[in-house]
């Protein structure tokens, strides 16, 4: 189980519906705008362009949430990053909205690369090189924390800008 509390059992898509649409209109809201707003500014403000992932904060660096927990002045320390009931009421926030900003810092990012790695010498033509000569492997990426703060920071005007749009066709009246 993750962070977030999402899995992959699907058995029931209509119930995957259901909790699809109370995301979004967790990020549509008022408060879910409003604390966009506050995330994207908090994480502009941020010296260092970081995010981890796992904890709301460690040693100095935050995880999307921790970064506007940090501006805000709240004591981190106390709140289990696993409970995102605790996290949600701590922020004022929808439990679900929670849920998906956690999984798009921890999961939705990929924390490794593929390499290519060399062969010296003589290979078999067949599996697993097939007359390669090199071998793909997936390892850790260097640039983890910097690129988690890209995704998030992309992600979270895109939420922001999604949510303009759908209530300035809201407000626009038909033409007759």
């Amino acid at each position: 189980m993750s962070r977030s509390g999402y899995n992959d059992d699907c058995d029931d898509y209509l119930a995957l519906g259901r909790w699809r649409g109370m995301v979004a209109s967790a990020l549509r809201g008022k408060r879910g705008q409003a604390f966009l707003r506050e995330l994207a500014a908090a994480m502009d403000a941020m010296p260092e362009k970081r995010l981890i992932a796992d904890e709301l904060q460690f040693d100095g660096e935050f995880c999307a949430l921790g970064v506007v927990g940090a501006a805000r002045g709240i004591d981190m320390a106390t709140i289990d990053p696993e409970d995102y009931d605790q996290v949600a009421v701590t922020f004022g926030l929808a439990a679900c909205m929670v849920q998906e900003i956690v999984f798009e810092n921890d999961e939705a990012f990929d924390n490794f690369e593929w390499a290519a790695i060399p062969i010296f010498g003589p290979v078999r033509p067949y599996y697993p090189e097939y007359g390669r000569h090199y071998v793909t492997v997936r390892q850790p990426r260097k640039d983890a924390a910097e690129a988690r703060w890209v995704h998030m920071r992309a992600w979270v005007q895109k939420q922001i800008d999604a949510a303009s749009l759908t209530s300035a066709n809201k407000t626009e009246a038909p033409d007759e």
